[in-house]
């Protein structure tokens, strides 16, 4: 049983899409939680220890082979920074946050050149915009997400990403070009919907929609390199952000699990690139937030045509 386990475990890590869409988008449920396979992996050992199995013992190599090849290379260090690199911080913030300002001033105390932030509430926005003026004196709002820049802004404007059936004032998305000393550079800002478990598995069409449209307007883009922030209500192994990740480049050091706050599980708040690297990413400190921050090095290719 332990090695029917085990090899079952291995199955599923290399190919969470055979488990099915169709039916409660059981297959993007896997993948959200696709590292977490690894504690199974741990307590399979034990039952294989505590019954003296060699052949459980030698069957557990797959899925811990498999674990490491999908997941190991998290776990190493990041590169060192570069010239041609951004730090950037992405936050969704809350809207029940009770202290904007003190939040504000814990993510530029990180020192990034970007600061993306989602689920801003008019009664809250001049808190944040007071306590980032000094070091960001560039900035851009559209309905409830914002960037803050070091450098400046042009170009600013919505994005499309509204599913069917939400109301017409929804504005979760901005563009923006961003001049930073070395180039051009455009700075996609979306809060995609939120998805929910329950006894029917997941539900993400929503989500899943708003990612199309994301997509697009990523393929759309011509000018590079390209640099995404934003809560995604998903992760980068889920398929139903596969419009993107087909597209742009994930981070490639770090775990850096973002939700929630108080038991971090999963990281849904992403940082992704084209026409550049993203290297580790972390969390920082809680804010006021049911989110933790999360923030990046993005490493940027030679500026494309604009």
């Amino acid at each position: 049983m332990v090695a029917a386990l085990a090899v079952a475990a291995a199955v599923l890590l290399l190919f969470p899409r055979a488990v099915p869409n169709s039916a409660g988008r059981l297959g993007s449920l896997l993948e959200t939680f696709l590292p977490w396979l690894g504690l199974g992996i741990v307590v399979l050992l034990g039952a294989a220890l505590l019954r003296r199995s060699a052949v459980a013992l030698v069957a557990l190599l797959l899925p811990v082979a498999s674990w490491t090849y999908l997941f190991g290379g998290l776990l190493l260090p990041g590169a060192e920074p570069g010239a041609h690199d951004l730090l950037v911080v992405q936050h969704n913030v809350s809207d029940e946050n009770a202290d904007p300002a003190g939040t504000a001033r814990a993510l530029a105390a990180a020192g990034p050149d970007l600061v993306a932030l989602e689920e801003l509430t008019p009664p809250a926005l001049p808190a944040y915009e007071s306590a980032l003026a000094a070091g960001y004196p560039h900035h851009a709002v559209l309905g409830t997400v914002g960037l803050w820049s070091k450098h400046p802004l042009t170009g600013t404007r919505a994005l499309d990403i509204r599913p069917r059936g939400i109301p017409e004032d929804w504005n979760r998305g901005l563009r923006t070009v961003v001049a930073t000393p070395h180039g051009r550079v455009a700075v996609f800002v979306a809060h995609l919907p939120s998805v929910r478990v329950g006894a029917g598995g997941l539900a993400s069409s929503w989500r899943d929609e708003s990612a199309r449209l994301l997509g697009r307007a990523v393929a759309a883009e011509d000018v590079l390199p390209l640099v995404l922030l934003g809560d995604l209500n998903g992760t980068v192994d889920d398929r139903g952000l596969a419009p993107l990740t087909t597209r742009l480049n994930v981070a490639e050091r770090g775990f850096a699990f973002s939700y929630p706050a108080a038991f971090p599980i999963a990281r849904i708040d992403q940082v992704m690139a084209r026409s550049g690297t993203v290297g580790r990413i972390r969390t920082l400190p809680a804010t006021g937030s049911d989110h933790l921050p999360v923030v990046a090095r993005v490493a940027l290719a030679p500026p494309g045509r604009g």
